[in-house]
């Protein structure tokens, strides 16, 4: 099994496609009700629906890592694009910045590397 994409929802699709255009995602599908992106790394894709109202109670974080984040993040910055914190060292072994969408939703754009799946505290499989 693989996880093929994460879908958030959105009070505002032409809003939404925006931003995930200034992060760097490719649409691949657009609709009235629905938007999918490509990410321009690896296999994955993320998707956005159109909805009524997005929920306070939504408690997810999507995770996009990037190999330059600082550079991605200077790039964001010069877009308009808000931080609620700038890349930083965190003791998991990340670098790790932290956005919302216009939607509110959490997002985090970081790098791990090898810690990513493979900390110093695995989990030994056996």
């Amino acid at each position: 099994m693989r996880l093929d994409q994460v879908t958030v929802g959105s009070t505002d699709l032409d809003r939404s496609e925006a931003f995930y255009r200034t992060l760097g995602l490719q649409l691949i599908v657009k609709d009235r009700h629905y938007l999918r992106f490509e990410c321009p790394d690896g296999e994955s894709t993320f998707s956005v629906e159109l909805v009524d109202e997005v929920r306070d109670t939504e408690q997810v974080t999507v995770y996009f890592e990037s190999d330059r984040i600082d550079d991605e993040c200077e790039r964001l910055l010069a877009a308009g694009v808000e931080f609620e914190h700038p890349p930083t060292d965190m003791s998991w072994l990340w670098r790790e910045a932290r956005l919302r969408d216009p939607d509110g939703h959490r997002l985090c754009i970081f790098h791990a590397g090898e810690n990513r799946k493979n900390p110093p505290w695995r989990l030994d499989p056996g």
